[in-house]
């Protein structure tokens, strides 16, 4: 971009021509649309809110392919379900999570039991009493950790004597399209599930840190007893397949973490290690409560990314929210599902593999050329 463009979009920010802040009308019963117009005519992170509100409409407006990241325990305070709805209305056409939440998950689709808890306790008693915690919330170590370990185990097990996994070309969204489809079918409330939904809407599911996670931990004994793993490599591959077919890219991260540099790497990984395109995502809005000045890629700005090639330009289209997703995700949800349609359904886990065959014929093609 040119200097006299940047300063074109640079300009009226050191005027005084700003809106005039007015002080808003608060009133019983607003809907979340009048919450978030009234963020709009604030500042700080009230107004930046609006701000992801309005990206993330546009996200969907322009038909983007938008994914989600999921960093931190969401799942655990029962998000699954939240993210399921956003699924099924076309929001979301990928997933980008930690091993914990596509886990923790589960635990609401096969009705194992999660409790509201303290988070000023003597986790001691708790280790004593087989209580499992995750800041204010209470997980049973038999009653779910172990007894989903269980199914998790037996799922895994069955895909590889089966054969519905090629373990060689396998990556972790065939894998956890296969723990979703069980879960779909012997879960007692396969609804509260993102994992199932992603199933049965054809979305993938990423787990880039598979290793770093429950599931990742009851895939050992398939290790211990000779078997191969999932290949991760073929995540980095399908990802980047999906930016270079989609038009318009656009992503919503809650929290930072691998997650956020997973979906965000797919922008380098077709300039800088393939050369064969060059952009990055359209728009990307970030929930987190992370700094950027600790030099960690939670708390690095959006913008900073644009020097990595992550997103096609620094100056528009992106947002940072700081606060806690927990507070900000439901509020975002709840606008765009009384602002927007259902959208059209993308289906990538349909075409994933096709996309790869096609990003490498073109990839060898270019090589060949040079």
């Amino acid at each position: 971009m040119g200097q006299d463009k940047i300063n074109e979009l640079n300009g009226d920010r050191h005027t005084f021509s700003g809106k005039k802040i007015d002080p808003p009308q608060i009133y019983p019963n607003m809907s979340i649309s009048n919450m978030i117009n009234l963020f709009r005519n604030t500042g700080y992170n009230a107004r930046r809110l609006a701000e992801a509100a309005d990206i993330f409409k546009k996200m969907v407006e322009s038909d983007a392919t938008i994914c989600l990241t999921i960093a931190g325990a969401l799942t655990p305070i029962g998000f699954g379900k939240m993210i399921a709805t956003m699924i099924e209305n076309g929001f979301v056409d990928w997933i980008v999570t930690t091993g914990a939440n596509a886990y923790h998950d589960l635990h609401f689709a096969y009705d194992l039991p999660v409790r509201q808890g303290h988070f000023d306790v003597d986790d001691d008693v708790l280790y004593s009493k087989q209580i499992v915690r995750i800041y204010d919330v209470y997980i049973k170590e038999y009653g779910t950790l172990q007894a989903q370990d269980l199914i998790v185990q037996k799922n895994v097990q069955e895909f590889y004597k089966d054969g519905r996994i090629d373990i060689v070309n396998s990556s972790t969204a065939d894998l956890s399209y296969l723990i979703g489809k069980e879960a779909e079918k012997r879960s007692k409330a396969p609804e509260k599930s993102f994992m199932v939904a992603s199933f049965k809407n054809n979305v993938p599911v990423y787990i880039p840190a598979l290793s770093d996670s429950s599931i990742g931990l009851n895939m050992l004994p398939l290790l211990l007893d000779g078997k191969r793993s999932v290949n991760p490599i073929k995540d980095i591959a399908e990802s980047t397949a999906i930016l270079w077919k989609s038009k318009v890219s656009g992503g919503l991260e809650l929290g930072g973490g691998v997650p956020k540099n997973f979906f965000q790497q797919t922008g380098p990984a077709l300039y800088q290690i393939l050369k064969i395109k060059e952009g990055g995502h359209d728009f990307i809005v970030q929930l987190t409560d992370a700094r950027p000045d600790t030099g960690g890629l939670s708390g690095a700005t959006l913008q900073e990314g644009k020097s990595w090639g992550k997103i096609k330009t620094s100056h528009k289209g992106n947002v940072i929210v700081y606060g806690d997703s927990s507070v900000y995700f439901p509020m975002l949800c709840s606008y765009i599902l009384s602002e927007c349609k259902p959208r059209r359904k993308k289906q990538l886990y349909k075409k994933k593999d096709v996309w790869v065959e096609e990003m490498k014929k073109h990839y060898l093609s270019s090589k060949t050329k040079d």
